[in-house]
């Protein structure tokens, strides 16, 4: 059994298909359940519960308690809902001892049984650095985020593999708070930040390219390879194509590098029953 963690509001929830659609072409064969951590009842759950099901996949909706993160830094791009991946362990059932979390702006492109099947050992969680941003910012990330032992670069939250049997002996909500409140103007990638600021240490490093290509940053990972990377090499290689930040695959105007990849992608979800 695969077991995968989403967490979304209800305007993501097509988008959200589109990644399981994507999954599923891939893992055809895979036992996968889905757990969606969510802050009130989606309307469309009945509808996401009946879409799992044509996949083959289970759906485990969990409603997470009202104003858990009251006091923590919120915006528009980034609500209270952004931090509930910090306290999964919390909420999702004692016998899940290992999930993937997933953002639900990824595309599924190759086999990703190896990564599940990784030992975490007594590490929280595996995560790749999107290294493409340098080394000057690593820098300025420790001091802004006062970890300073923090050996690895910056970890993108995006893929984020859980070895929840540890997890749920480290990670303290009580901890997090404190560091929110201390910390609170310097947050600007909110739950990122606070992963970073206080587990970084307790991350396997997994690589970007293979594992969270960011297709921002496309020509860069090409550089970064001697243009071995190429699109044939991400087709053949890449496990999770990631569409992050503000300009998305789904918006008419964005026209980067694969977005007729997730296009169409997103035309096969909405008619597959």
């Amino acid at each position: 059994m695969i077991n995968l963690l989403f967490i979304i509001d209800k305007t993501y929830v097509e988008h959200l298909k589109v990644t399981l659609y994507s999954i599923k072409q891939v893992m055809k064969y895979r036992e996968i359940r889905v757990y969606l951590l969510q802050k009130e009842t989606f309307d469309k759950n009945l509808d996401l519960e009946q879409y799992c099901h044509t996949l083959g996949f289970d759906y485990q909706p969990i409603v997470v308690p009202e104003n858990l993160f009251a006091n923590a830094p919120t915006t528009e791009r980034y609500p209270d809902t952004i931090y509930y991946r910090l306290l999964a362990h919390e909420f999702l059932p004692k016998t899940v001892m290992k999930i993937l979390y997933l953002d639900a702006d990824i595309l599924c492109l190759n086999d990703f049984s190896a990564l599940y099947a990784l030992d975490l050992g007594d590490n929280l969680y595996a995560a790749a650095s999107h290294n493409a941003d340098g080394k000057i910012l690593d820098i300025v990330n420790k001091m802004r985020l006062q970890n300073f032992e923090m050996e690895s670069s910056y970890f993108n939250t995006g893929v984020l593999l859980m070895n929840l049997e540890v997890i749920r002996s480290v990670v303290k909500k009580e901890v997090i708070f404190d560091y929110i409140a201390k910390n609170k103007t310097f947050l600007i990638l909110p739950d990122q930040d606070i992963l970073n600021g206080l587990y970084a240490d307790r991350v396997l490093p997994i690589p970007d390219e293979i594992y969270n290509y960011d297709a921002r940053y496309s020509l860069i990972y090409q550089a970064r390879s001697a243009n071995t990377w190429d699109i044939d090499w991400v087709m053949a290689n890449t496990v999770f194509l990631h569409f992050a930040g503000r300009d998305k695959p789904w918006k008419a105007s964005y026209t980067t590098r694969y977005s007729a990849l997730y296009k169409y992608l997103a035309n096969q979800a909405k008619d597959f029953k």
